[in-house]
């Protein structure tokens, strides 16, 4: 909150705080897993890029998806596109983990699934944003 002629106004709204939650994101393709033993597959951008709901700066940083697959693996060439859509995507970045994971979860059913978000410093401030999730009964 910032004070302004002596009254709180509050700077960041509800709209940005949900900026970038229901955009339209291009299709994650899998393909048919050939290994049904458990194996950890790791996938990670280091080019990511969004831009931030409320001052339109641009936000870079590494994001890194590491899984259990299910019956399907993620296509890389789709997930790139996926990533690519952010690129002019106004959302905080916590929402760009907690999406990306959503979305990654519903395109490939996965036994479980991390991703993160480690962002280059704004203003001295670093970030690394985690976010999980994993099949009931795991």
């Amino acid at each position: 909150m910032s004070k302004k002629a002596g009254k709180a106004v509050k700077v960041y709204t509800d709209e940005h705080a949900a900026a970038g939650l229901d955009a339209d994101m291009p299709d994650i393709e899998c393909w048919p897993n050939q290994f049904k033993t458990g194996y950890w597959i790791e996938i990670s951008t280091p080019e990511f890029t969004s831009v931030c709901p409320r001052t339109g700066l641009p936000d870079h940083g590494t994001i890194q998806i590491g899984y259990v697959p299910g019956d399907k693996c993620l296509e890389l060439k789709s997930l790139k596109l996926y990533w690519m859509a952010y690129r002019n995507l106004g959302i905080f970045q916590e929402n760009v983990v907690n999406r990306i994971l959503a979305d990654c979860v519903k395109a490939c059913h996965p036994h479980e699934m991390t991703v993160t978000g480690e962002f280059t410093p704004r203003g001295g401030v670093y970030s690394k944003i985690t976010a999980s999730w994993a099949r009931k009964g795991k």
